[in-house]
C-alpha cells in the first residue's frame, strides 16, 4: 500500500485543532483595505475556525490529521 497524500497548499493554509476543528486565516484582508470599514478589519484579525460544510472538505485533503 504506498502512502497517502496530502494537499500541499492545504497543509500551509489549515491547522487541525484538538478537538478537530479546521482553523484558517481570515478572508478579505489581501488588498481594497480603503473601501472596508474599521470594524470589518478589526473583526478579520487572527484566525477563525472554519463551517462544518467546509471543514469537511478541507479535511478530506489532510488525511493523516483526523
Amino acid at each position: 500500500m504506498p502512502k497517502m497524500k496530502t494537499k500541499s497548499g492545504a497543509k500551509k493554509r489549515f491547522k487541525v485543532t484538538a478537538s478537530g476543528k479546521i482553523k484558517s486565516g481570515q478572508a478579505g484582508k489581501r488588498h481594497g483595505m480603503i473601501k472596508r470599514s474599521n470594524k470589518f478589519l478589526r473583526n478579520a484579525r487572527g484566525t477563525t475556525v472554519l463551517s462544518a460544510a467546509d471543514a469537511t472538505i478541507v479535511k478530506k485533503y489532510m488525511p493523516y490529521a483526523r
